[in-house]
């Protein structure tokens, strides 16, 4: 611990005690006052006069009447204390709002110092993480929002008695609201906001603003007190920021405001350095974070540039890679998640589901005026933040985009794109599991997710939750909720506690080729090199544009294990099982026509079972749906392989088979052979640049592929080699290995300074 932490940390045990002592006494210390008040800034995050806000809420009736009638619905509902939080609906508070309770489990957090709290004690307090998003006062903006769409009194009256029970039930430093600093940076956002929404509201009473203010000073003063710079230095870290830089830039009154705002806008423009990987992935390996530090940071710079704050160019530099990776992500359809779901937003908090995720874009292409970020659809926190300027950015025409598979190597995630057919996306999974202990991150090394046409197929389990009675926690960021390989029955790390784990996997990329008409990854992790007989699990991913999907995977070691090759599939999705594949197809009629399905086919000559069971997916937290998971498994000695063929496909005829090679496997080496009525696709992979056999087979590249219509050689694709035979006839050769080659009637690219050769003969013979 260097010594600014230490002197960070012991300030703040010093503070925690003062502040209660001077509660017991019934002294508050002398710096809570306002300054005689000032005019208000000219510009705000609503705009450039207080007539915006009208005319905001116009345009949201105009563009998104739907949105409209959900935040009334929603108001109504909040009119009667019936809650939407988190993945939880209609939670009844009853006359009376208890702020401390935990509805779902019935439990009560105790009236004490909040520093005497054990929030993460689930039979202390139940799940903190309901109380808290109820306290994080969204609603009351909800309120203000339908008080401007309607007019409506009986809004401005519910927030007006919620506001002030809440001071009443909340005296600091007492109860589980004041446990994080994060939680009310959140509340003074929404304070904030409900601030500017109801300025023109005649409802209010004169002392409204002025009690207003004193909260929000409060707040200040606490979040820069315990700021989480040593405690929890990454989303809490920024959260805090953020409202400190609000604070201080909306409320000139207060006294504090200048060192507020000063001290806020440094941390976010300092964090990003040390928080965001150098290829725009944020350090915790979780989309749900990412996107949570992306919208922090993009209200802090639509704030800054509202106001004249001067922005560096390296910080917008930052932004539009964290974009970046949100586009990416989206180019097949909903963004697939990965890592914790926090299940909280900072502007909406019903957009709390993996499709929401690219909502960023569309703040991120009205700030910066561009085409490269594109959301679905138009955004009601657009319209509220940039007016007019949201609607005529979604009025152009979305421009025409080539779907490229690309890598985040840092962050370690690969995309591997493709829309030959229909837009198609795999994202593999090969980064650190997290920062430090990896607190957001889960066991899912080498993890895949894929989406086609639309559909997610391969998916995330999500989150779930954070506590539980019954440790589900591990359970939904466990190995066996991932699409991965398992040992043992054990996870790629090992969990200690809800935020933490040791043993922490290395992943290895060891090749990522993006070919003409190919794509291939390798890839390794040794988080099951401290079982007491160790073993290495390695993947391969190969696939043919417009075609398969194929994975292999290595577990390479001594001694007998179980392996579990598992395949979770979406909830809306049902897997049968026919003719020695498993066929998975949308349960949604809303395509009957023509819905993209996915055929999933196991090595036909495998000892493996395979078996199709049942697991459980969180779209958001507090809620989970059963989703149907395939398992293929085997006890066996090691070294063993498992090889899976993926393949995209609207009807079940003619999908084909899948096998190894009817040869002796040969150590080093392993052949499979896909086969339909109108082809056959032979596939090599092999461990190093050396000399491999493999029945007629034979050349030194780690991967090699072979397409054959009517007994022709129709196309070749090899990684990392040098030569191919068959048969003794050498037709593909190089004097030195290369990175990678393809063939086929009308390409030829060549990955390599040198000129590979390709022989011109047909195989008359190769298909019995």
């Amino acid at each position: 611990m260097s010594w600014a932490e230490a002197r960070s940390r012991i300030g703040q045990e010093t503070s925690k005690r003062l502040d209660s002592t001077f509660y017991r006494l019934g002294i508050w210390p002398q710096d809570a006052r306002i300054l005689s008040r000032p005019a208000r800034p000219a510009s705000c995050f609503l705009g450039s006069n207080r007539d915006q806000v009208a005319h905001r809420a116009a345009l949201l009736r105009t563009h998104l009447p739907e949105e409209a009638e959900n935040i009334i619905r929603e108001a109504d509902n909040i009119c009667r204390h019936q809650f939407h939080l988190l993945g939880f609906e209609k939670l009844d508070y009853g006359p009376e709002i208890d702020w401390h309770f935990d509805p779902v489990h019935g439990k009560r957090s105790p009236l004490k110092p909040w520093f005497k709290i054990k929030f993460l004690d689930f039979q202390e307090v139940g799940d903190h993480k309901i109380i808290w998003e109820l306290n994080r006062h969204q609603h009351l903006v909800t309120l203000a929002k339908a008080w401007t769409l309607t007019g409506n009194r009986a809004y401005t009256s519910e927030l007006l008695h919620q506001w002030y029970s809440w001071h009443k039930a909340n005296p600091y430093p007492l109860g589980i609201n004041w446990a994080s600093a994060l939680e009310v940076a959140f509340r003074s956002m929404s304070w904030l906001w409900v601030r500017y929404l109801l300025a023109e509201c005649p409802d209010l009473p004169a002392t409204f603003d002025t009690d207003l203010l004193l909260a929000l000073q409060a707040h200040g003063r606490y979040v820069e007190r315990y700021l989480s710079t040593y405690f929890s230095p990454n989303t809490h870290l920024l959260g805090e920021a953020l409202a400190l830089f609000f604070i201080g830039t909306l409320c000139p009154e207060i006294a504090a405001a200048q060192r507020w705002r000063d001290k806020g806008w440094k941390i976010l423009l300092e964090e990003p350095d040390r928080q965001v990987r150098p290829d725009g992935v944020y350090f915790e390996q979780a989309l749900y974070y990412h996107v949570y530090a992306l919208d922090f940071f993009l209200h802090a710079r639509h704030l800054a540039s509202e106001t004249g704050c001067p922005v560096p160019q390296q910080f917008d530099n930052m932004l539009k890679k964290m974009l970046d990776v949100v586009q990416a992500l989206s180019e097949a359809g909903s963004p697939e998640g990965f890592g914790d779901d926090d299940g909280g937003r900072l502007f909406n908090p019903r957009r709390n589901q993996v499709e929401c995720m690219t909502d960023p874009l569309a703040l991120g292409s009205i700030l910066y005026e561009s085409d490269d970020y594109r959301a679905p659809s138009l955004t009601e926190e657009a319209i509220w933040l940039f007016g007019d300027k949201a609607f005529a950015a979604f009025e152009k025409p979305s421009p025409q985009r080539r779907m490229v598979s690309k890598a985040f190597e840092s962050g370690g995630i690969y995309l591997i794109n493709d829309n030959a057919t229909c837009a198609q996306q795999m994202m593999i999974d090969a980064g650190p599991q997290g920062t430090s202990r990896s607190g957001h991150g889960h066991a899912d090394a080498l993890s895949i997710r894929l989406s086609v046409d639309g559909q997610r197929f391969l998916v995330d389990p999500g989150t779930y939750c954070y506590i539980s009675p019954d440790n589900e926690r591990d359970s939904f960021r466990g190995t066996g909720a991932h699409n991965t390989l398992r040992m043992d029955g054990l996870d790629q790390a090992i969990p200690e506690g809800p935020f933490a784990w040791s043993s922490i996997p290395n992943v290895k990329v060891e090749t990522w080729v993006n070919g003409e008409s190919f794509d291939f990854f390798a890839g390794n992790h040794d988080g099951y090199r401290r079982l007491p007989d160790p073993v290495l699990h390695r993947r391969i991913v190969f696939h043919v544009k417009g075609g398969f999907w194929f994975v292999r995977d290595v577990a390479e070691g001594l001694g007998s294990h179980l392996l579990e090759s598992l395949w979770h599939f979406a909830p809306d999705i049902e897997v049968k099982e026919e003719e020695g594949m498993l066929l998975a197809m949308p349960r949604a009629a809303d395509r009957p026509q023509q819905r993209a399905g996915l055929a999933l086919l196991p090595d036909r000559n495998s000892k493996w079972k395979t078996e199709i069971a049942e697991s459980f997916v969180s779209r958001a937290y507090g809620s989970k749906q059963r989703s149907p998971v395939v398992r293929v498994s085997v006890n066996v000695t090691l070294p063993e392989d498992c090889p899976v063929m993926l393949l995209p496909t609207t009807l079940p005829s003619d999908i084909g088979t899948f096998a190894t090679v009817d040869e002796t496997p040969v150590r080093g080496v392993r052949g499979y052979r896909y086969r339909t009525s109108r082809s056959s696709e032979f596939l090599f992979s092999a461990q190093g640049n050396i000399p491999w056999t493999c029945g007629p087979w034979t050349g030194d590249a780690s991967f090699l592929y072979c397409k054959l219509e009517s007994g022709r050689f129709t196309r070749v694709i090899m990684v990392a080699g040098s030569f191919a035979e068959w048969r003794g006839r050498r037709f593909v050769s190089n004097p030195s290995a290369i990175g990678s080659f393809e063939w086929s009637d009308s390409l030829l690219e060549n990955h390599s300074p040198e000129d590979a050769l390709l022989s011109d003969f047909e195989f008359l013979d190769l298909v019995p």
